[in-house]
């Protein structure tokens, strides 16, 4: 599987995941269809979450990845100030959500962003909520991963490191706590090591290794992962939008499925935070099963595909580069 496949495969893969999991939304395990009934039209009889989204829209999830995305490809580097306009213009004007309709923002994301509207530095909007621990930017942090990736600096000792340390800024924006900088820094790091061909288990493994040694002169972090993220814990699946649930369920349906929609249906069947649950998990299972992986029919109803084209192209010409 070429670079390319694995890199297309996980900007598909989480925008399909966040789109597939966007009707069943609110609803808990035993609410939602069976297995085999989950798909973009949710069947006969289910009341999707959002009566006038059409299927194949993807949300606030998808919007905020690809905004982190084209601000990467234009800067040519992370940015927190360009990041943080990209996300204003999101909130504020649509940029990159489908049809420019925004919704489903989160509350801590849109208190963020009115504050930074509002002149309060990117670095400091995140942590009005001083507690705040939900999921809204582990589900947008994937295109660091693939673009660090494309953008690798031989000379680096550690060539992770600049990697957690953007996944550490992004956080900052919308969800400064030290908790959702160290759910993003191991996310990625997995991503990165799926992308080097390693199996599921082993790019936890070596994410979760890599880090504790970049974590070796930042105890505050170190301590973080090991008690609020616990790696040695067997992971288990919660469908909340508590960041550490979200992280620790995309780990073990990545383990313990077989494909790309085994790992998305999983994702969505733990019930609640379905899109953006899906949305975590199908990143990393795109990557692992490559574009080719992922359902022609959910590659097809994916709307504004374009937009997706678009940014691999230029993906794939800074590759190029």
């Amino acid at each position: 599987m070429t670079i390319y496949e694995k890199i297309a495969g996980g900007l598909y893969g989480l925008l399909i995941g966040d789109a597939l999991g966007v009707p069943y939304e609110f609803y808990m395990a035993n609410e939602l269809p069976v297995y085999e009934n989950i798909e973009m039209i949710p069947p006969a009889g289910f009341r999707k979450t959002y009566e006038m989204v059409e299927a194949g829209t993807w949300s606030d999830d998808g919007a905020q990845a690809l905004c982190l995305l084209h601000s990467l490809l234009t800067q040519k580097k992370f940015s927190l100030k360009d990041f943080s306009d990209s996300l204003s213009s999101w909130y504020e004007n649509g940029i990159w959500a489908v049809d420019g309709v925004v919704f489903d923002v989160g509350l801590q994301t849109s208190y963020a962003l009115h504050a930074y509207k509002n002149g309060l530095l990117p670095q400091e909007c995140g942590l009005l909520s001083p507690d705040g621990k939900g999921n809204g930017a582990l589900m947008r942090v994937l295109p660091l991963a693939l673009w660090h990736t494309i953008h690798k600096n031989p000379n680096d000792i550690d060539i992770n490191k600049p990697l957690v340390m953007d996944a550490h800024e992004q956080c900052l924006i919308t969800h400064g706590h030290i908790c959702n900088q160290v759910c993003c820094a191991l996310y990625c790091l997995v991503a990165r090591a799926l992308l080097d061909g390693l199996d599921a288990h082993n790019a936890i493994k070596e994410a979760v290794d890599s880090l504790r040694r970049i974590y070796c002169d930042m105890p505050d972090y170190a301590q973080e992962l090991e008690w609020s993220i616990r790696p040695d814990i067997p992971w288990e699946g919660k469908g909340t939008g508590f960041v550490v649930d979200c992280l620790r369920s995309a780990f073990m349906i990545l383990e313990q499925s077989s494909s790309y929609e085994e790992a998305v249906k999983k994702a969505i069947l733990l019930g609640n935070d379905t899109d953006t649950t899906a949305c975590v998990t199908g990143g990393l299972a795109g990557i692992l099963y490559g574009l080719q992986g992922i359902p022609k029919r959910w590659i097809s109803m994916l709307r504004e595909r374009e937009k997706v084209e678009e940014l691999l192209a230029w993906c794939v010409c800074d590759f190029r580069e």
